[in-house]
């Protein structure tokens, strides 16, 4: 710049007379050349400065990351999510002329109630300083392709009805042309910046393929594929192979190549991309340097910029088809996992008492009723120290040791005590009377040892006593019996 300040300053002078040459003062000419440096420079910064008024207009599906990657890109945490179209925006700053900005960042609702929107956030006279991204949920690829041709025929509408001069529109297109022919691999340089080319390799340009540019919006596109984290959960829930990856990379890369648009993975639950996305969202607005090459090693974290795939790198991803082929439909072979209905058990409620016992009432009467069989000894058990059998003949024992009418209390010991040494008895093995063991379960009390002898000689003095009594009671009634007659 100094230069041609300096230029400029010694032809306008040597136009002059020459005695205005001849008694020129040298140092006067020193203070202008420095004076017209400094205010070419500084007429030069103020024409460099950031442009305002750049947009990026987010698409998506419901719930696909469109606000919270736009959130990420800001530097914020916490935000409100609204309806609609949301604004948001993301700082721009120029280290080299010391510069700031903000860049409009428009998210549109994913209900397609709300395209009309679009108006707001590109009216006809910012079209050609907008980006579309369109944002593509990887926890869901089988809506993928679908998605993204939904909202690039809602782009195409919209730019559509805004009517641009054809004037206009056609250089938009041209322009993005010449920026996919033009595009060089970042790193060839030195320093990593793309190596230039010669004026005749620039007039020079390739030609498109077949199915490059083929649907030319006039604006940049970027297809952002977000929760791409989410790949490992399609590996292990719906088993995913890296062909069925590769099998979606590759009709998405198709699509971009349609419409000249780059594409990127990202996660912001692993801050995945991030920065990359957002240095190639400022080269494309603001003519930043960009030096990130490719990647398209990592299934999660690719990145293609526009002008560098064409339809030979895409047939690379071909080459680990194993089931599939490269000419199967997306909708085939990538297909939504059934829904697993969760079964809810039935709540059980529990019944008014009243109603229950009305209930319970109403059964026993139903009933037939118990027949008249032998009494049920509703006293309580005399405590004792023989272990309780689950035998039937030990029941039917215990059943026959019940009181009989014109029993005694002692009698009915002594039965019970007779249907235990019967039942003894019958066993015939050891720990019988006979047997010459001690009874094993024979009780055992405190201070005190019991024998089975003495226990026989107890029942024979109840015995004994019982037989007297009967006969005193026999002979009473005959003597009475005498009497009367």
């Amino acid at each position: 710049m100094a230069t041609s300040g300096r230029t400029a300053l010694l032809s306008s002078t040597s136009s002059g007379p020459k005695n205005t040459l001849e008694s020129s003062n040298p140092e006067e000419d020193d203070g202008q050349d420095l004076w017209s440096t400094i205010l070419s420079e500084v007429s030069t910064h103020s024409r460099s400065k950031l442009p305002s008024g750049k947009n990026v207009l987010v698409m998506g599906e419901v719930g696909s990351g469109k606000t919270t990657l736009v959130a990420k890109l800001q530097g914020i945490e916490e935000y409100m999510k609204g309806r609609g179209l949301e604004y948001l925006y993301f700082s721009v700053h120029d280290d080299d002329i010391d510069d700031h900005t903000r860049c409009n960042a428009w998210v549109l609702d994913g209900d397609l109630y709300h395209k009309g929107l679009q108006g707001v956030a590109v009216p006809v006279d910012s079209i050609s300083n907008t980006l579309l991204l369109v944002t593509v949920d990887m926890s869901r690829p089988w809506n993928a392709l679908d998605s993204l041709q939904k909202w690039a025929a809602v782009a195409r509408e919209h730019i559509d009805k805004l009517r641009v001069a054809p004037e206009t529109l056609r250089e938009l297109e041209h322009r993005l042309v010449k920026q996919f022919q033009e595009y060089t691999e970042p790193g060839s340089g030195e320093d990593g910046t793309p190596q230039r080319r010669s004026e005749e390799e620039e007039s020079v340009l390739l030609p498109l393929g077949d199915n490059t540019l083929t649907h030319n919006l006039g604006i940049p596109m970027v297809v952002v594929c977000t929760k791409c984290d989410a790949i490992s959960t399609l590996e292990k829930e719906h088993d995913y192979r890296d062909e069925h990856l590769d099998f979606i990379q590759s009709h998405v890369r198709r699509f971009c190549l349609q419409y000249g648009a780059s594409l990127v993975y990202t996660s912001v639950k692993e801050m995945k991309n991030l920065d990359i996305l957002y240095k190639y969202l400022v080269h494309r607005l603001y003519g930043f340097p960009f030096h990130s090459p490719a990647q398209v090693v990592e299934r999660d974290a690719v990145f293609i910029p526009s002008g560098w795939d064409n339809e030979k790198k895409i047939a690379i991803l071909h080459e680990n088809f194993q089931t599939v082929k490269a000419d199967d439909s997306f909708e085939d072979i990538v297909v939504k996992p059934p829904v697993r209905k969760i079964v809810h058990e039935k709540e059980i409620q529990a019944e008014d008492d009243q109603v229950f016992l009305v209930k319970l009432q109403s059964l026993l009467a139903k009933q037939p009723a118990v027949t008249a069989g032998r009494p049920v000894d509703t006293t309580s058990r005399a405590p004792t120290g023989s272990p309780r059998t689950s035998n039937r003949s030990a029941a039917a024992n215990v059943a026959n040791a019940m009181p009989q009418s014109g029993q005694t209390s002692e009698g009915v010991l002594a039965n019970f005590f007779n249907s235990l040494l019967t039942k003894k008895a019958g066993t015939g093995g050891p720990g019988t009377p006979g047997g010459g063991n001690n009874t094993p379960g024979t009780v055992r009390k405190s201070g005190s040892k019991l024998v089975l002898g003495d226990v026989q000689a107890e029942l024979d003095r109840i015995s004994n006593r019982e037989t007297d009594a009967d006969l005193s009671n026999a002979n009473e009634m005959s003597t009475t019996d005498g009497q009367d007659t």
